[in-house]
């Protein structure tokens, strides 16, 4: 039995391992797409902030580790899935035939269409090689624009100002991580930046960029034009299946997939950010580009390989842990409420600390905070354990912080 997978982020590697504790003898293949190890882009912050070596982001840490597991890696890229024979094109023309395939391409940063975001000094931070360069000019004095306010932006914001630079960082939307916070948690987050010496620009939006001299000229839509060394794009991101287009397997946002986590086609699957899996929260299908969805689907879609659709996905829980210059914040399930539910904030401005629940009847379905990290593990297991809150509703109501109460209160009913 042969198993390809493409795409060698956490998903894939997870993926790959799986595939070999269940099966001993079979012929595993890992196309990675890229010359380095299988590495986490959620390390890439550390890079820059010198926290660790190149290699520090390497998922395995082992340089025997693939050798060892007798997977083979092919540093070529996919150009083709052939469903009717079973088979893949490799940029270098090789062909390669596969019983089982899973697609685990991940995503790519996009950018948006202004003047000159193809200069020279403009990069995204998506990838080792975006990281080298950022290197290059994210130096001590050194001025930074940094598009976009959302998860990617915020996870590298304090590597560029542990590199001394100066920080500008412009969001389109009107506050910062609108996709994980609300209007209160996001400005609270600004201040907390503005505090630490980053000036930040929301409702702004850059409309193009230009070369004076060595510097980049920085156009803000209907305001000031900034300088900066370096700009950094960090707009979103798209899933990687444009190769799939001439293909018989379904796309949408990304791969459709049923609950085991199985295409269209009998023995292709896909997992991670190109897949577009179950929520755990409201059972509807959409990409869920997180680490910890990643690693869940590569493990399920494994099993499901070797052991004939023997595992179900039940959904994934939509959850985001993001440390901000020392602040962390938090958004668990439906944290935007739901429509009928109920809601109770717990809030201390000058502390930087928030916290607010979401109910459905007795049921915790989302949790967002700020400041709070003592109650991680409770949120995520009440709202995935589905825990009927009985009279702890009404108490969480009036004081969300009893959460431990809460979950002990629960666990000890279930049992």
């Amino acid at each position: 039995m042969h198993y390809i997978i493409v795409g060698a982020g956490p998903s894939g590697v997870t993926a790959c391992e799986t595939i070999r504790k269940l099966d001993q003898e079979a012929e595993i293949t890992l196309i990675t797409g890229q010359q380095e190890p299988p590495y986490s882009r959620m390390a890439i912050p550390y890079l820059l902030a010198e926290k660790i070596p190149e290699s520090g982001t390497y998922l395995r840490h082992n340089n025997e580790h693939y050798t060892h597991l007798n997977i083979n890696l092919v540093s070529e890229k996919v150009t083709e899935v052939n469903a009717d024979d079973n088979s893949l094109s490799l940029s270098n023309g090789q062909s390669l035939s596969y019983d089982q395939l899973l697609i685990a391409t991940g995503a790519s940063a996009i950018s948006p269409l202004i003047e000159g975001i193809d200069l020279a000094s403009v990069h995204n931070c998506w990838t080792l090689e975006d990281a080298r360069r950022i290197a290059e000019k994210a130096v001590a004095g050194s001025s930074v624009v940094l598009m976009g306010a959302g998860f990617i932006g915020c996870i590298i914001l304090e590597s560029l100002l542990k590199r001394g630079v100066h920080l500008t960082v412009v969001e389109m939307g009107d506050r910062m991580v609108p996709r994980m916070m609300d209007d209160t948690a996001g400005g609270l987050l600004k201040s907390w930046c503005e505090s630490k010496g980053v000036q930040i620009l929301t409702s702004c939006q850059v409309s193009s960029i230009s070369e004076t001299g060595d510097a980049l000229e920085v156009a803000i839509k209907g305001s000031e034009t900034l300088s900066a060394d370096l700009v950094i794009c960090a707009t979103g991101v798209k899933s990687n299946m444009s190769f799939l287009e001439n293909s018989s397997i379904e796309l949408d946002q990304g791969i459709m997939v049923n609950k085991f986590l199985q295409t269209n086609i009998d023995n292709i699957y896909a997992a991670g950010d190109v897949a577009q899996g179950l929520d755990f929260s409201d059972q509807s299908w959409h990409i869920q580009a997180i680490q910890p969805t990643a690693v869940e689907h590569g493990r399920i879609a494994a099993i499901n390989m070797v052991k004939s659709n023997s595992c179900e996905h039940h959904g994934s829980i939509n959850m985001n842990i993001l440390d901000t210059m020392g602040l962390i914040s938090t958004s668990f399930g439906q944290w935007m409420g739901v429509a009928g539910g109920e809601e109770a904030v717990l809030l201390d401005k000058k502390n930087y600390r928030y916290l607010k629940l979401q109910f459905k009847d007795e049921y915790l379905v989302g949790v967002s905070s700020l400041g709070h990290t003592q109650n991680i593990g409770v949120v995520r297991g009440l709202i995935r354990g589905k825990a009927k809150l009985g009279v702890w509703k009404e108490r969480l109501m009036k004081d969300p912080s009893r959460l431990m109460e809460a979950f002990l209160a629960s666990s000890m009913s279930q049992a």
